[in-house]
């Protein structure tokens, strides 16, 4: 039985008229085909996270515990705001701590000339404190809003298609290294024949 995986793609951004929306539509759009991996979107407007700890009762709250439980790996598809990453996704992120560990991040990120790097560089150390594992390569897009046609597709389809896989392809393998290591091999073997 060949493996696959439950990535969820984490949207960066609640603002309206964001851009969040053309690009995490392009990673969705791309990884549909890979037959390894499953996507779910989990996307902070939609979740309306209250600004402060009431802990897992809430509805919001309740659905990003579940989503980020029944995900194996992610791709956090962020902007960079005054050379930091949004306080929704802030908020997304420390909303949860047992569902980030020992799961795998991969990161799409988008801006002006850093394309959004110095986002993905403070990330990396939230992410961190959290026990997950972030990747080493990012598909970044500077001056992001030239970087993508009319029909919201990337304007170089072919470099940064291939780009998006060799990055999942990482992906899949800590998600699959990091998923034995929580579910030791009697334990896994047991979940594939109940799925079976």
């Amino acid at each position: 039985m060949k493996e696959t995986f439950n990535v969820a793609i984490i949207y960066g951004s609640a603002r309206q008229g964001r851009f969040c929306d053309t690009v995490t539509s392009w990673v969705v759009e791309t990884l549909k085909t890979d037959r390894d991996i499953s996507l779910d979107t989990i996307d902070p407007a939609a979740l309306n996270l209250p600004a402060y700890n009431v802990g897992a009762e809430h509805p919001g709250v309740k659905e990003l515990h579940t989503a980020l439980s029944d995900a194996d790996a992610f791709i956090v598809v962020t902007p960079e705001y005054n050379h930091s990453f949004t306080g929704e996704l802030k908020l997304l992120i420390d909303a949860a701590k047992q569902q980030w560990r020992r799961k795998p991040v991969a990161f799409v990120s988008y801006g002006g000339m850093s394309g959004g790097l110095r986002a993905v560089e403070q990330l990396r150390l939230v992410f961190a404190e959290l026990q997950a594992v972030s990747m080493r390569d990012v598909v970044s897009f500077a001056n992001a809003w030239d970087r993508f046609d009319d029909t919201g597709k990337p304007v170089d389809l072919e470099g940064t298609n291939g780009a998006l896989h060799r990055m999942t392809a990482d992906l899949k393998w800590w998600a699959s290294a990091l998923r034995e290591a929580r579910y030791p091999q009697s334990k896994h073997q047991l979940l594939e024949a109940i799925a079976s």
